[in-house]
């Protein structure tokens, strides 16, 4: 028997881009390192209130410096993102609290199909070629109905309780439980940090194996 895998917490959110590439990057190597990846929806307004910060995106040079991050990101990390034509009314008025909530119950009642429902998700924010998630019309009604429940409600602000409780000030953290010790790794750009204090190694945001079906 080989040694026990290393639990990893990855807390999200849709309407975060920085979300997606590490959401991506770890999905790609959960099958490579000696991982327990754990997906945690979570709800950037809350974790931005809580720790008192500001979307990138609401400060005019970050939000110039995101717009040209995400173009070169998009290439390096091989995943389709792009700024959305309507990104304020995105950002500013929709908001992503229901899809959050929704993604909660996707959690809740088919954890199975969290990844790709939650891939569907950014693709349908942050690219212009969704594809289907693989859940019937029917499923999701269902869901969506169950996500104005009190459990739903609940459980999402319990996940954002506990990313505000490791010391998140935004999204995404990954949270690495090694050897009794808990590690917060902030954004999806420390990764090679992240291989470090796992003692895995770190091969590039596409590994080989992944980029041989890209």
């Amino acid at each position: 028997m080989g040694p026990v895998p290393r639990t990893l917490e990855l807390f999200y959110d849709v309407l975060s881009p920085y979300s997606w590439l590490g959401f991506e990057i770890l999905c790609r190597y959960q099958n490579i390192w000696n991982i327990n990846l754990q997906l945690r929806p979570s709800f950037i307004g809350g974790i931005m209130k809580d720790s008192g910060n500001k979307a990138p995106a609401l400060i005019p040079r970050k939000a110039q410096y995101m717009a040209n991050d995400i173009k070169v990101l998009r290439q390096h990390v091989q995943v389709p993102i792009q700024f959305p034509k309507d990104f304020f009314s995105v950002i500013l008025e929709k908001g992503s609290l229901s899809a959050m909530r929704f993604l909660t119950a996707v959690n809740l009642e088919h954890p199975e199909m969290l990844e790709n429902v939650s891939r569907e998700l950014w693709m349908r924010i942050w690219s212009r070629a969704a594809e289907k998630a693989g859940m019937s019309a029917e499923q999701a009604q269902g869901l969506l109905e169950k996500s104005s429940t009190s459990k739903v409600k609940n459980q999402l602000k319990e996940t954002t309780d506990a990313a505000c409780r490791y010391g998140a000030f935004g999204l995404p953290i990954t949270v690495a439980h090694v050897d009794g010790q808990t590690h917060m790794v902030f954004g999806s750009d420390r990764m090679e940090l992240l291989a470090y204090l796992l003692g895995e190694k770190w091969m590039g945001p596409v590994p080989p194996a992944v980029n041989a079906r890209l």
